[in-house]
């Protein structure tokens, strides 16, 4: 039996985005979400960087497009927030370009659109 990667993290992070899910509901704009993660972030302790910025390296070149995580908990975990229909496999290609990126090897796609909150793990 695998390990999960960060288990205790993830949990306190899934946590959060179901109380948020549990008040919002859902049918609001990302940016809502986002919003409300962050307070409930902070008021629980948990370490994180909103919006971070990433670089893509290309043979030594910073290449001009950047990448913009919505979050980095506990400066290990990508979590993506979502506010669609149906979560897409582009998502998840996202969520691998942003790990190869970052050097993480943990991403969260968390998608707040639809009745039931759902989510998808990334490993790299």
């Amino acid at each position: 039996m695998t390990e999960i990667l960060y288990k205790e993290e993830s949990y306190k992070i899934m946590n959060k985005c179901f109380t948020v899910h549990n008040n919002l509901g859902f049918g609001f704009l990302e940016i809502v979400y986002k919003d409300a993660l962050e307070y409930e972030f902070k008021k629980a302790g948990i370490p994180y960087e909103r919006e971070k910025k990433y670089e893509v390296n290309y043979k030594g070149v910073i290449l001009p497009h950047k990448f913009y995580a919505d979050f980095v908990l506990y400066d290990k975990i990508i979590l993506e927030i979502k506010a669609i229909a149906q979560l897409h496999a582009a998502f998840t290609s996202q969520a691998f370009n942003y790990l190869k990126v970052s050097n993480n090897r943990l991403a969260l796609i968390v998608n707040f659109g639809e009745p039931s909150l759902t989510s998808k793990r990334i490993v790299l």
